[in-house]
């Protein structure tokens, strides 16, 4: 995808806050070499980074704000509150998410797909493994999108079909037309006020329950 597009992949890191205490100087060692490679992996892979973030409150609307096109979490270990500003800064436009962590536990995995992470990475943080990793993660994601999206439109259509059968027995009842004659005559008012079959069965609906 990055070597197909005119404009680089726009990439938000979002790192863990190192917490103050005994070990935190190694820790933030720690991250600052992780980060180091992540931004190598980055940068040679054509990628633009346009923002490294800390796992804060303001994170969603810095997010909202940049309109990246994929996000990165680099969380050492537990990811779990970092998580949840990702969820909430996704939640009306998702992303692609990719976490990067030294945390294999089964419980971490499983929350973190639950919350909507394309590819969770463990002790995989590469530079050389940057690219591949990001690729799986977008293709996954997009496959996950065209899922959702078809998920929906068969919901959509089942729930027409329900309005338009439950207009049928409507004026089958009031108007008593057979179900095909009254198939045709929704076929015909929605011909004539230039509507969807199923957006006149609703109007007929709507106006059974205010009369009734």
């Amino acid at each position: 995808m990055t070597s197909s597009r005119t404009q680089p992949l726009r990439i938000v890191v979002v790192n863990t806050i190192v917490e103050h205490g005994v070990h935190a100087d190694t820790a933030l060692a720690a991250q600052v070499l992780r980060g180091n490679a992540l931004r190598i992996g980055l940068l040679e892979s054509g990628f633009d980074i346009v923002a490294s973030l800390p796992a804060d409150l303001y994170l969603p609307e810095r997010i909202a704000q940049l309109q990246p096109d994929l996000i990165i979490i680099d969380a050492e270990s537990d990811a779990r509150d970092v998580l949840e500003h990702i969820v909430i800064a996704t939640r009306d436009e998702r992303r692609p998410i990719v976490l990067f962590t030294e945390d294999g536990a089964t419980a971490s995995i499983d929350a973190a797909m639950a919350a909507g992470v394309s590819a969770y990475i463990v002790a995989g943080l590469q530079a050389e493994r940057i690219q591949p990793v990001l690729n799986v993660a977008l293709a996954r994601f997009r496959q996950e999108e065209k899922l959702r999206a078809e998920l929906l439109d068969t919901r959509h259509k089942l729930l027409e079909r329900k309005v338009i059968e439950r207009a049928k027995g409507l004026l089958m009842t009031h108007q008593g037309l057979t179900e095909e004659q009254a198939y045709q005559r929704l076929r015909s008012m929605a011909m004539n006020k230039k509507l969807k079959l199923a957006e006149i069965a609703q109007r007929i609906l709507d106006v059974e329950d205010l009369l009734g």
